[in-house]
């Protein structure tokens, strides 16, 4: 009876023990996160580099002026802007689309956004004959910050060349890494940094070129969408 006492005693020690042991362990860990720098705390909210800041959907094509090709039977392309385009202008007051029975050159004007009575043309990015135009936009732009590749879509071109004219743009992997650069190679007027674009995560901001530009922010935007002599 005497050594089944003593090893009862034993066990319920050694649990203590672990007890005791496993507190102060977790202890130790929540104290280290206590006193870590905030600038190290900060940095692990930050997204890391293979999160995409931008939506780019796969099967449309590209261009640097920042609008989008979609091409689909019949020789029809379907165009819009993309979310970089979206991002870097804000909140858009208006919409101007090109009348239909009109025709488009690839990489000339095409639309123009209109933001405080300021008018931002962009380039399209296929040639051909506008035969429709989404009526829902030009009642409603905010549908642009909304859904810019799906009910955000600009008009439709008819052309021969749809299918040609995408040879000119990105797809695909180079479209992602091009876009993503896109923010990196912007170019504050008055050397800001990026940080104030950059919302916690990591993703930037709506009204990109407000942030950066101030009272110039129309100039910074028209550099960034290839329209700076419109």
């Amino acid at each position: 009876m005497e050594g089944i006492r003593f090893i009862d005693i034993y066990a319920t020690k050694g649990i203590e023990y672990l007890i005791v042991i496993s507190f102060l362990a977790a202890f130790v860990l929540f104290c280290r996160y206590m006193y870590q720098p905030r600038e190290g705390r900060a940095a692990a909210t930050i997204a890391p580099e293979n999160v995409t800041r931008f939506r780019i959907p796969e099967g449309l094509f590209y261009h640097q002026g920042h609008g989008w090709l979609r091409p689909e039977p019949g020789s029809i392309g379907v165009v819009g802007l993309d979310d970089f385009a979206q991002k870097l202008i804000g909140k858009v007051d208006a919409v101007e689309l090109p009348a239909i029975g009109s025709r488009l050159a690839q990489g000339e004007k095409g639309w123009s956004l209109v933001v405080d009575s300021e008018r931002i043309p962009m380039l399209s990015p296929v040639a051909g004959e506008v035969v429709e135009v989404n009526r829902e936009v030009l009642r409603s732009p905010e549908i642009l910050r909304q859904d810019p590749y799906g009910k955000g879509w600009l008009f439709k071109v008819k052309s021969s060349r749809v299918a040609s004219n995408t040879r000119n743009l990105l797809s695909g992997k180079l479209a992602r890494a091009w876009m993503e650069s896109a923010l990196d190679k912007l170019h504050p007027l008055h050397g800001e940094s990026l940080g104030p674009v950059l919302q916690d995560g990591g993703l930037p901001v709506d009204g990109i070129a407000r942030v950066l530009g101030g009272a110039e922010w129309v100039d910074l935007a028209k550099t960034h969408l290839l329209t700076e002599g419109e």
